[in-house]
């Protein structure tokens, strides 16, 4: 049996700032004290100039990011997310998601997989807190393949992008080769007709792995990577099956209400099978769909 190759998704993210450094002088990578942990120490090592270090001063770094994403540049600010979306959650907002500046803020060691680094600096809001901010796109990728992407991914999305890596090394489940990473879009990693696993960041592996016990079982499990963490506007309510564990339809309110609290009449069901995109702010639904022309 092969041996799993695994790394840690800040090891991802570090490389392709190189990368992208190489290919945009545009790019400037800033740190706060941490360097060696985030990975932006690659960086900083290929590109020495275009690395700034603001020291341990989360709130006052948000803010240069944002005085430099003024003046045309792609910065990339870098912390634990402890410290990039708590501590510097007032300046993150105000300053970056507010103006809607092109900052892209890269998170790590999120989640309880800082482990030995202890319950202060195990992060679990940071996802709520950033997905909050109005146009600001939170990326939360599973392994080494789709972290590579999304960071590219988020160098070219014009606007603020949360990304969040973990600390420990994890399996790589992707195939290089025939990934293809669209913001906003999940990826079914396995079909299934019996229940539906839905997981983002470093979950998605115990996914993965929670299917195939599972399957043993003789339960037939579809799992689904959410990469892209963010809100789908307004919706009521949702139609969920209790029996298979699976997504119906989207409760979404009359043009004009505000999420039904003024009036139940005239919403509209959308099926989930009938929903080809969800965007910032408009849903892409297919009307061809004998599910919607027949009301199921």
């Amino acid at each position: 049996m092969s041996e799993v190759k695994k790394i840690a998704t800040r090891d991802s993210y570090g490389n392709t700032l190189v990368e992208l450094g190489k290919e945009h002088e545009n790019l400037v990578v800033l740190d706060a004290d941490l360097a060696g942990a985030t990975k932006t120490a690659i960086f900083k090592k290929a590109f020495p100039e275009r690395h700034i270090d603001c020291g341990i001063a989360e709130g006052n770094m948000a803010g240069i990011a944002a005085g430099l994403a003024t003046c045309g540049k792609v910065p990339f600010m870098s912390s634990f997310a402890m410290f990039a979306a708590g501590r510097a959650f007032e300046q993150v907002r105000n300053s970056i998601g507010y103006p809607h500046l092109n900052v892209k803020i890269g998170a790590t060691h999120a989640g309880i997989s800082v482990g030995e680094d202890g319950a202060t600096h195990q992060c679990n809001e940071d996802i709520a807190l950033m997905r909050m901010i109005p146009g600001m796109v939170v990326i939360n990728p599973c392994d080494d393949v789709e972290a590579k992407a999304a960071v590219r991914a988020a160098y070219e999305y014009e606007g603020p992008v949360y990304l969040r890596f973990g600390r420990l090394a994890v399996p790589v489940i992707n195939d290089e080769a025939t990934y293809k990473f669209e913001l906003g879009k999940g990826v079914v990693l396995k079909e299934g007709k019996d229940v539906t696993i839905i997981a983002t960041g470093l979950c998605v592996n115990e996914a993965v792995e929670a299917a195939k016990l599972l399957t043993a079982d003789g339960i037939d499990a579809e799992v689904i990577n959410i990469h892209t963490c963010r809100s789908l506007g307004c919706p009521l309510d949702v139609e969920f099956c209790c029996e298979t564990a699976r997504l119906k339809a989207l409760i979404m309110p009359e043009p004009g209400k505000f999420c039904w609290c003024f009036s139940k009449e005239n919403e509209y069901s959308i099926p989930w099978d009938c929903i080809r995109q969800i965007g910032e702010d408009i849903i892409l639904v297919d009307f061809r769909n004998e599910k919607l022309l027949s009301g199921e």
